[in-house]
C-alpha cells in the first residue's frame, strides 16, 4: 500500500488570477486559419541562430532534392 501525502497538491490556478476582462476565443480564428509548430531536437537547434534560417536550410534541402529527382527521371 501506498502512503498518501502529507501535502496538498498545488492548485492548477493561483486565487490572483483574474479573468474577468478576458475573452473568450480571442486568438481562436488565428490558429485555425494555420498554425504550424515544429519542435527541433536540441542538437538540431544549437545549429540555427532562429527560425529564418531553419526555413532557409529546408528550402535549399528541397530544391537539392527536386534536382536530383529530375536529373535521374
Amino acid at each position: 500500500m501506498k502512503k498518501e501525502s502529507k501535502t496538498s497538491p498545488e492548485p492548477e490556478m493561483l486565487e490572483e488570477y483574474d479573468f474577468d476582462q478576458g475573452k473568450r476565443g480571442k486568438y481562436a480564428q488565428r490558429y485555425a486559419d494555420g498554425t504550424n509548430i515544429v519542435l527541433l531536437s536540441p542538437d538540431v537547434a544549437r545549429v540555427f541562430p532562429d527560425s529564418e534560417s531553419v526555413n532557409k536550410a529546408l528550402r535549399r534541402l528541397v530544391e537539392i532534392a527536386q534536382q536530383s529527382t529530375k536529373i535521374s527521371s
